[in-house]
């Protein structure tokens, strides 16, 4: 089973190798509509967007938002303040960690259902399990930040997460928040492979916002591997980085 459909402002890919529940592909994208509708701050019927305007209190929100606000405020503490959901507007803003979660969640919902062999890609960050069709080890190309059509290197995740931030698709998004306002400007990719998709997310989005010392931080990360690409399109990877790659 393939199928691609845009939700959560992205394309989303599921492929599932092996014998499914016939209902399976239906669930996947269903949780992931639901997160939507929860976290998406563009719904002012969302939860979070509730949560900002006051009409419900901290203390009434579901279980699924305390885990993502806790997520984020561990974040913080593990990255020394580069990682930052409140904007300068006070309004919180959970998308740097949500996509992360619900591609896990998404995957541990393909796991439970007795599958083994699957692909999940959220707008590029990927959790993967088992092996392709063809029985080989699943591969993710690295885009070249400056020509989208273009894959520069090619990377097998071995059943861990990867996921990538950079500013060449959505534009200048992510902004340093011990240094409110200013941007990123010296680097425009980062991919991190780490144990699961939700702390490559997670600590992709943190040391992207830390620039160029950002993949220092990835080398030091027990479990975590990363390649940066800078503005000169100068790429530097991590010592075990090597171990992941294909071409």
């Amino acid at each position: 089973m393939h199928d691609t459909r845009l939700l959560m402002g992205m394309p989303i890919t599921i492929e599932i190798v092996d014998r499914a529940p016939a209902r399976l592909m239906e669930d996947v994208f269903d949780y992931f509509a639901a997160v939507d509708a929860r976290f998406s701050i563009f719904k002012p019927e969302s939860e979070i967007s509730a949560l900002n305007s006051g009409r419900i209190a901290a203390s009434d929100i579901s279980p699924e938002m305390q885990e993502v606000l806790a997520l984020a405020e561990r974040t913080k503490r593990e990255t020394d303040g580069y990682f930052e959901i409140r904007r300068a507007d006070g309004l919180l803003d959970p998308c740097g960690i949500v996509k992360g979660w619900a591609i896990r969640n998404a995957a541990d919902l393909v796991r439970d259902a007795g599958v083994r062999n699957f692909f999940v890609d959220a707008g590029g960050d990927i959790q993967c399990g088992g092996r392709n069709p063809e029985g080989e080890d699943w591969s993710v190309g690295i885009r070249n930040p400056f020509n989208e059509r273009e894959i520069i290197k090619a990377v097998t995740p071995k059943g861990r997460g990867i996921a990538t931030s950079g500013t060449y698709v959505r534009g200048q998004h992510i902004y340093n928040p011990r240094e409110p306002g200013r941007p990123i400007d010296e680097i425009v990719s980062l991919t991190v492979i780490g144990p699961d998709v939700l702390e490559a997310d997670r600590f992709s989005t943190a040391a992207f916002a830390m620039g160029r010392a950002g993949i220092h931080f990835i080398e030091n990360l027990p479990g975590f591997e990363g390649y940066v690409i800078d503005g000169a399109g100068i790429a530097t990877q991590t010592s075990g980085f090597k171990a992941f790659v294909l071409s």
